[in-house]
């Protein structure tokens, strides 16, 4: 990949491989993100904040990781609150985001996206902010190193069918995925389905 990949990309061939077959759509321009569930004839809806790539990724992340029960609740029924927060709750705020922001990396770095870590607490100084960014980039190896859901996997070939080399470029081996590779974007994407989400 030459160049990263703008949040209209990203948007362009999410939905052009999973509109239909789950009734999903990404949608960009949001001042804050949100996924809203399918309703009725009305796809399942998921904003991404502005026009910033990155956050296209991270909701994608959310959608990779929530199963069938939480795909059916406004953000995944999920809690947030907003910062300023105390020390506790940051830390259950970054407990929460490990896995997210870890496959967000793993996202971006198939991308050509720049990722940046975040704390999501402006203004606050995190004496652990090291300790989090090191807990995502582990949580982003292990999940290479174990293997990457078929939600994921294709997701990954949706927006770059060749995204092994620069993700391996950036992350290092991994040899997992070699394990759980099927034949082609196609195969894999008629493969996986809401038992696998």
């Amino acid at each position: 990949m030459r160049r990263p990949m703008r949040d209209d990309e990203i948007a362009r061939r999410f939905n052009a491989a999973f509109s239909r077959p789950h009734g999903t759509v990404l949608i960009g321009g949001a001042p804050e993100p949100l996924y809203l569930p399918a309703r009725g004839h009305r796809p399942a809806v998921i904003r991404y904040t502005r026009d910033y790539a990155q956050s296209a990724l991270h909701e994608l992340a959310h959608w990779c990781l929530a199963g069938p029960r939480r795909r059916t609740r406004v953000d995944y029924g999920y809690w947030y609150l907003p910062p300023p927060r105390t020390p506790l709750q940051q830390r259950r705020f970054e407990a929460a985001e490990t896995p997210v922001q870890g496959l967000e990396l793993i996202l971006a770095a198939a991308t050509g996206v720049r990722f940046h870590v975040s704390a999501d607490n402006p203004g606050e100084a995190h004496a652990d902010s090291v300790d989090f960014e090191r807990r995502i980039f582990e949580s982003a190896t292990r999940r290479l190193k174990a293997g990457l859901n078929l939600r994921t996997l294709a997701l990954l070939d949706a927006l770059n069918g060749r995204w092994i080399e620069p993700l391996e470029a950036r992350l290092g081996p991994c040899p997992a995925i070699g394990r759980h590779r099927l034949e082609g974007p196609g195969e894999r994407a008629e493969m996986f389905g809401e038992a696998h989400g």
